[in-house]
């Protein structure tokens, strides 16, 4: 038998192949980021946001993914029609973001389910406006007659929001103290004995079909959905000086991802609050809160 000798010759060769497998491996992150040519970090790949329809996803369809594009940056916009699945779909890592949804509904959220979900960014204010049923004819919150029934949300939250609405207006008073958190059993006057329908939010527009239905407080989103514009329907609404911001919803593990920072940049961006102001003309305010 001859003896075979291991040739030397081979080894530069298996080194060079090791050292490409090393170089490629550090060129691409779990987060998407890669290193260029001239040694700039640059972020690629796709990115989920959840958002209902109307403004969330026109303005990220409209504006940010055009713009996301630009960076290499593939956005993919999930639209619900609901406000429990954005975040739970996001808790359970289905989403990389979501947008929909205020700072007081995410913690009330992050209360009942125990997540831990977080705003990085608010892009803009949504007021909540008042819109007469079918048939009827009210001009004010003077209008509206005794015994009428009003079309509210079931959502926690949301329903403290409308009734503090409808107390502005002079209709109800609240028990002292509860502010947002206060529910239809926290009304202490009612002197023109108004009627409380509360229902999900998605189905308050519909409710406007109701013949025994006088008045619906609709979230702006869904109103918009629903054809309703805002500053010309609405009988009264909230200002501008609503807290109720919408927000950009992330999870603590991601906030720092560059994919979620340049979506957060271009969310704030000139570009978004100018679309915003010349698609809404009032109905939607551009806020740009970016938080720390």
């Amino acid at each position: 038998m001859k003896n075979r000798r291991f040739s030397f010759r081979w080894v530069p060769f298996a080194l060079i192949a090791a050292l490409v497998l090393a170089l490629s491996a550090c060129g691409k992150s779990d987060t998407g980021q890669t290193t260029g040519e001239a040694g700039k970090n640059t972020t690629t790949g796709v990115i989920k946001v959840g958002a209902t329809q109307e403004p969330h996803a026109q303005i990220l369809n409209g504006v940010v993914k055009p713009k996301l594009k630009e960076q290499g940056i593939d956005l993919e916009v999930i639209v619900f029609q609901d406000y429990v699945q954005p975040n739970t779909q996001l808790y359970e890592k289905q989403l990389d973001a979501n947008y929909f949804q205020h700072i007081p509904f995410l913690e009330q959220t992050n209360r009942e389910k125990g997540y831990n979900l977080i705003a990085i960014g608010g892009v803009h204010i949504e007021p909540l406006g008042a819109y007469v049923a079918k048939g009827k004819s009210y001009q004010n919150a003077r209008d509206i007659p005794d015994g009428a029934t009003i079309a509210v949300t079931n959502d926690p939250t949301n329903v403290g929001r409308m009734l503090l609405l409808l107390e502005r207006e002079g209709l109800i008073k609240l028990k002292e103290g509860k502010g947002s958190e206060a529910t239809v059993q926290d009304i202490v006057e009612n002197p023109k004995k108004l009627n409380f329908l509360q229902m999900d939010a998605p189905l308050l527009a519909r409710a406007l079909e109701d013949p025994q239905v006088d008045l619906a407080l609709i979230n702006t989103n869904f109103a918009l959905q629903a054809g309703l514009n805002p500053v010309k329907d609405a009988i009264f609404m909230e200002d501008k000086e609503s807290p109720y911001v919408n927000v950009l919803a992330v999870r603590p593990d991601n906030k720092d991802d560059p994919r979620i920072q340049a979506l957060l940049d271009v969310l704030l961006s000139e570009d978004v609050k100018t679309y915003i102001e010349e698609t809404y003309n009032g109905a939607v305010v551009p806020a740009q809160i970016r938080y720390e």
